[in-house]
Order: C-alpha cells, then sequence, then structure tokens
C-alpha cells in the first residue's frame, strides 16, 4: 500500500507527527514493533506522565547545537499540548518547577492521542517489526507484516534508554544507513554509581542539596541507593557528568553553616549530632564519621575547622559509571542536528527523510522537557510532510 508518510514508531514524538499530518489530510501509517503504543508514556512519570513542564526554553535542553530546538518549540508550546489536554478533560496538577503530571494515569495521554489519531484517520500497526528500509523515489520500509511504501519517511524510534520495553538502536542504524552522522550516545536522566566504597547503608534517604558538574547546578533532592546515588538532583546532573570528574554537593543549602557551626565551636556534642541539626540524621553519623572521625567541635583545630565548612559546601564525590541505559530516562546524543533542518526535522542530504523526538541530538533536563520536545518536533515534522 502506498502512503503520503511511514513513521517507524509510535512514541510521544511519532504519534503527535501523525496527528498533524493526518489532520492536513495526508495517508499516514505508524508501525509500531511493541504491542501497544505509547510505552514509555505510560510507565513515565510514575504511572502519571509528566507530559510537559510551563517552564520551557531552550536552555533546558542539551545538545551539540544549542540553537536547534528553539524553532521547533516556538512552533508549538507548553500551552498548546494543555489546551488539548484540557478539550479531553484530563486532570492535571503541577508539582514542582513548572512539571505537570496527570492526576489520574499516564494511559489518558495515549487515549487522547489514539482518540486525535483515529479523528486524523491514521493507521495504527502494532507488532510490527521493520527488517529494512530502502529508498528507490519513494521509501520502502519491509517489516514482518508485509512491505509499505511513502513519499515520506519520519524516524521517530527513539535512544537506547529502556530496552525492556523495546528501545533499540534502530533509529541510527537508519541514519547511519542514509549517510547521517550520530552524535556519541550515552544513558542520560540516569542515576550514578560512586566510585570506590558506597554509602550503603544510607539506601533510601533522601535529602535537599545543590549539585554542580562544571558551570551546571541544580538544587533538588538526592536519594542514596546501594551504589551510589538517584534523585532529581543526580538525574539532572548526570546530563553534564564526565567520568573522572568529581560532582561537587552543597548539603546545606537552607542554612548558613557557618553560623551553625560557630555557635556550637565549643560544644561537647559529637560532630554528628551536630549535624543532625541540620541534615539527615543517618546521613550526618556516616558524614561525620568517614569524614572526620565523629571528633566533638571543640577537639577540631581552625584547619579542620575549616575543611568541616569547604566539604558541608562543596562535598566532592567520585563517580565511576552511571546505571545505564537500563535505568537512564533517555539517552543523550543522536542524529546529528547539522544534519536536520531545525523548522522541519527533514534531512539536509537525503529529501523526505525526517527525524523527531529522542532520536535526535536534542536532551532535555528532567521534568517534562523531553515530552515537549516530542510533541514539538513531531508538530514541526507533521506540518512539514
Amino acid at each position: 500500500m502506498n502512503y503520503d508518510a511511514i513513521i517507524i514508531g509510535g512514541g510521544a514524538a511519532g504519534l503527535f507527527c501523525a496527528i498533524t499530518a493526518g489532520k492536513r489530510g495526508k495517508k499516514v501509517l505508524v508501525i509500531e514493533h511493541n504491542q501497544e503504543v505509547g510505552r514509555k508514556i505510560i510507565i513515565s512519570g510514575g504511572g502519571r506522565c509528566n507530559f510537559t513542564n510551563l517552564n520551557v526554553t531552550a536552555e533546558n535542553f542539551i545538545s551539540q547545537n544549542p540553537h536547534f530546538c528553539k524553532s521547533a518549540l516556538a512552533g508549538f508550546t507548553p500551552q498548546d499540548f494543555i489546551e488539548l489536554v484540557r478539550r479531553y478533560k484530563i486532570a492535571y496538577y503541577e508539582k514542582t518547577l513548572g512539571q505537570l503530571f496527570c492526576r489520574e494515569s499516564s494511559r489518558q495521554i495515549v487515549d487522547m492521542l489514539l482518540t486525535e489519531c483515529s479523528k486524523a484517520k491514521v493507521q495504527i500497526m502494532t507488532g510490527c517489526s521493520v527488517t529494512g528500509v530502502s529508498c528507490n523515489g519513494d521509501y520502502q520500509v519491509e517489516t514482518n507484516q508485509g512491505t509499505f511504501s511513502a513519499a515520506k519517511l519520519i524516524v521517530a524510534c527513539g535512544g537506547l534508554s529502556f530496552p525492556k520495553i523495546g528501545a533499540t538502536g534502530f533509529g541510527y542504524d537508519i541514519a547511519r544507513q542514509f549517510g547521517l552522522k550520530i552524535v556519541e550516545t550515552r544513558p542520560s536522566l540516569v542515576a550514578l554509581v560512586m566510585e570506590g566504597k558506597a554509602y550503603t547503608p544510607l539506601a533510601g534517604v533522601t535529602m535537599e542539596v545543590i549539585a554542580s558538574s562544571g558551570e551546571q547546578s541544580f538544587r533538588e533532592n538526592i536519594v542514596f541507593t546501594h551504589r551510589g546515588m538517584s534523585g532529581p538532583a543526580v538525574l539532572q546532573i548526570s546530563n553534564y557528568w564526565r567520568a573522572g570528574d568529581p560532582v561537587s554537593f552543597h548539603l546545606t543549602p537552607e542554612t548558613d553553616v557557618v553560623k551553625h557551626l560557630t555557635a556550637n565551636r565549643a560544644s561537647r556534642k559529637n560532630l554528628n549530632n551536630v549535624l543532625a541539626e541540620i541534615m539527615p540524621q543517618r546521613f550526618a553519623a556516616a558524614f561525620a564519621e568517614r569524614e572526620f572521625d565523629n571528633k566533638p567541635l571543640y577537639q577540631m583545630n581552625d584547619r579542620e575547622f575549616d575543611q568541616l565548612i569547604e566539604k558541608l559546601n562543596g562535598w566532592q564525590v567520585k563517580f565511576s559509571t552511571t546505571e545505564g541505559y537500563d535505568r537512564a530516562e533517555v539517552t543523550l546524543g543522536g542524529v546529528s542536528t547539522n544534519e536536520l533542518s531545525s523548522k522541519t526535522m527533514e534531512s539536509k542530504k537525503v529529501a523526505g527523510l525526517f527525524f523527531v523526538g529522542e532520536v535526535v541530538d536534542v536532551t532535555g533536563w528532567l521534568g517534562g522537557y523531553n515530552f515537549q520536545w516530542a510533541w514539538a518536533s513531531g508538530f514541526a515534522a507533521g506540518n512539514a510532510i
């Protein structure tokens, strides 16, 4: 069968691209290798889907070309998606920092997208695996359910994160097949594994910090794990961390630590008890013992006292690796933005070939930014088909 466009991947970007093109009267086929579309949408946000963020700007994205995402993000804004959500009477709420979540279930977003696809007469084939792609005028897509052709091909099959729900590098393979460059990929928005001895007994302890790597800082919670650290602050900083570089943690952002410690300078209380007044007790005990032998403050000389303040304001932690693609929310890197039009997502070299969503070298912060990129890039391509 002949189509105006074939979209490989029935995730957020692929479905939104299909809806946009279908509304314009285009005959569109979505091919999804899972048995259902939107698997990543369903599991996102703890099952409530952090579907966008009120504060989206280009500064919230990582790419070799930091300006690339501006055009698409301007063409389809968070408010545009919110209006669609409201039309479907999906209740939502703002959690923190502009993050919008479904009040009930992420399946509401998938159902909304499927209804929009139906209205736009989009054809969806699930359980359909692509075995080969070629181009001889039109694009030929060979699958386990037959061969399909179209004038336009949109690659929307995501990155390498969450292989357990079917993520593969197939989108990168198609890009390479047609001569497009790939920016090196690595796990993104992912927990980090401590170098050396982890704080294993602290697993589950959470605390608010300012995490910094290079020039980037995030003030959010960290959560200790059996192997290292997770939590929003660590996931955010994982996008900027490089192996071998320490991550700095300001451990008491709510407290003037100099004032607090100076007031206790003559105290006979052990250090852990002084610190437990301004941070979680279990962490205070482990930190005091490992870093300063848990001696009372009055026994510290001036150099040790200064070191204590320095460590509380900038605790340096080395990480050996990430928890990998199995635990990563998205993939950093992907199809080079130098290869694509920022207005349409079409390849500059290969007419009719588009890349949208996570497969592109545009990665958002934690907090709904990657979904907004999916909607915006899909919308841009859908209007160009």
